[in-house]
């Protein structure tokens, strides 16, 4: 009992100071906005290529995180108001924007002196990095300005759709540890269940209705965000679990006490923001 007292305590304080510091550097400005998904990018793609190696594959992990901070980098100087700051001239953008197309060839380039048995596997496995990792943190740049009039820098909007997902994820465990009976998926996570599943999209909805009184706007299009969020949120965390089993790990890495990786944290954002992109670009 003490020792489970103990690990509930370290779970609860680590994931107080995470949640500050995620909702406090998104609040902040779009520098520390900008800072704080680039951490997780890196943290993300390291651990996701860590997955993947102990399945036996090769990625080249430089090549696909530097990748992934590239096409990032040129997203967020796009959308930031502040751009003129960085100095960036056409000709810097001409380099950053070659290197991006030209990285692909240079994988395969790269396998030709790394000389690794499955080449195929090496290269296949560094774009799965950018495109499970980076290109969604890459979509994470948008998120402000789609929820707000007229382009403006809403840095708000990203709080809510954080919170939805982390009330998604707090009210399926709430509900599927008292009532919870049949199984999502369990093949894959013995432990989700449906009954957990709804509770989930309850609460989801419920955070979906403070956004809705604090944006205005048509209560039926923030329960859309909210549902759709939460669904693909909800596979995000099993297509993690999914890697994970393949690799044999209980969590992706040990970075927050108490709750493993940041893909352990982050998994459903991940998967959840081309879906939460797409819906807010044709609908909100």
């Amino acid at each position: 009992m003490g020792e489970t007292l103990k690990n509930l305590t370290v779970r609860t304080l680590s994931g107080l100071v995470l949640a500050v510091a995620v909702l406090g550097a998104i609040m902040w400005s779009q520098w520390s906005y900008g800072a704080i998904f680039a951490l997780i990018l890196v943290g993300g793609m390291y651990e996701f290529y860590a997955l993947v190696e102990k399945q036996g594959h090769t990625p080249q992990r430089l090549v696909g995180i530097v990748t992934g901070l590239v096409i990032y980098g040129l997203n967020f100087a796009f959308v930031s108001n502040d751009i003129e700051v960085l100095g960036t001239s056409s000709r810097y953008l001409g380099w950053a924007l070659a290197f991006v197309l030209l990285v692909v060839p240079m994988m395969f380039i790269g396998e030709l002196y790394r000389k690794m048995e499955n080449p195929s596997s090496s290269v296949g496995t560094t774009l799965m990095g950018i495109c499970y990792v980076a290109l969604p943190v890459t979509l994470m740049c948008y998120i402000p300005l789609l929820g707000a009039p007229h382009l403006e820098w809403k840095p708000l909007v990203m709080i809510f759709y954080v919170l939805v997902i982390w009330a998604n994820d707090v009210f399926a465990y709430l509900v599927g540890m008292t009532i919870g009976r049949h199984k999502l998926f369990e093949r894959i996570s013995p432990k989700k269940s449906w009954e957990g599943f709804f509770g989930g999209l309850v609460g989801a909805v419920a955070m979906s209705m403070v956004a809705w009184k604090v944006f205005g706007g048509e209560m039926y299009v923030w329960v859309g965000f909210a549902l759709v969020a939460a669904v693909s949120g909800v596979l995000g965390d099993l297509v993690e679990s999914m890697l994970k089993r393949a690799a044999g790990v209980k969590d992706s890495g040990n970075l927050i006490p108490g709750h493993g990786g940041v893909l352990d944290r982050f998994d459903a954002l991940l998967l959840s923001a081309p879906f939460v992109f797409v819906y807010m670009l044709f609908v909100m």
